[in-house]
């Protein structure tokens, strides 16, 4: 892929992107044993995984990228919401994510997916409750096709065919690939979202889609409300985290990125509204059980996330440590 003639881009490069291509996703740990593995034959002596730094993986991801952008690839790396590893992926920088899809996917297939994505970032996404989940069972429901298409849906149907219904075991079929590929994790409590490496392959394609308009369901005095947030500490897309208590307040922030968010200001407010920062009010799968609480006993006591996830992953379940 890479042109030739780059002094920084050698065959140890081409080792390493073929690995990361053959694994869809990489951390560091991941990472170390395989550079380790590339600089013993490149060095001629041996390297130890524990020899190997993040700045060696740094410098690696550098120069290939510098060699596949005219390509529009791009490694780029997120940290995962919920366990916080540092996930790095190959990204194509240009063409429609879910196009990408139709090489291993049918047409059927590809309609399937994206109302599982409506229901995460629509359905599932409003004011009162941020969840940007579907639960297992829903998942299998919105196999079949129903008269109450999304937008979305309704201009793909109208542009290109009426899409066909999933048998149900087609659509359990077709979430495991999700999985095992990658796109997908399903949590303890049976719910899935995207993986960090979905993130960074859909971000512009979930702005485009989800933040294109005022919903009127959700708009305050005509106020646009957008579906698709970001931390306001790291900037980064958010789905798992905190939320202002105030509904109509944007401002969002990682679990991770609360304590060092807060450490610099001389009270937990919120950085928009400087309304008292709660750290109860949620954002992610927490949000649905919070919502039910709330309507059960009304507003729950104050308790710090600052050290803990909003959603138990399933070992193995989206290719991560």
């Amino acid at each position: 892929m890479p042109v030739a003639g780059d002094e920084n881009y050698d065959n140890s490069h081409r080792a390493f992107l073929q690995a990361l291509m053959a694994r869809s996703t990489m951390t560091l740990n991941e990472a170390k044993p395989i550079l380790a593995a590339i600089l013993s034959v490149k060095d001629g002596r041996e390297v130890l995984p524990e020899d190997v730094t993040q700045a060696d993986l740094s410098n690696y991801i550098s120069s290939i990228n510098t060699a596949i952008s005219p390509f529009d690839f791009e490694i780029r790396n997120s940290v995962h919401q919920t366990n916080h590893t540092r996930v790095y992926a190959l990204v194509n920088t240009t063409s429609d994510p879910l196009m990408q899809l139709a090489t291993t996917y049918t047409a059927d297939e590809i309609a399937y997916v994206k109302r599982l994505l409506d229901a995460m970032f629509e359905t599932n996404n409003t004011l009162r409750e941020e969840a940007m989940v579907v639960s297992a069972i829903k998942a299998v429901q919105l196999a079949k096709v129903s008269n109450n298409n999304s937008r979305r849906e309704s201009q793909s149907a109208t542009q290109g065919g009426n899409a066909q219904p999933l048998s149900m075991r087609e659509a359990e079929d077709m979430l495991q690939r999700l999985v095992d590929e990658g796109w997908f994790e399903k949590s303890r409590k049976g719910n899935y979202s995207l993986t960090p490496r979905a993130l960074m392959e859909l971000r512009t394609w979930l702005i485009e889609s989800y933040n294109d308009d005022v919903d009127e369901d959700e708009q305050d005095n005509g106020r646009r409300h957008d579906k698709i947030k970001f931390c306001f500490a790291c900037k980064d897309l958010i789905t798992v985290g905190q939320r202002c208590s105030q509904r109509q307040c944007p401002a969002r922030l990682h679990n991770m990125c609360v304590q060092n968010f807060f450490r610099l200001q001389r009270a937990e407010t919120c950085p928009l509204c400087k309304t008292n920062w709660t750290e109860n009010n949620f954002v992610g799968e927490r949000a649905l059980s919070n919502q039910a609480s709330r309507g059960a006993a009304g507003a729950a006591p104050r308790t710090s996330l600052r050290t803990s996830t909003q959603m138990d992953i399933e070992p193995n379940a989206g290719g991560f440590e």
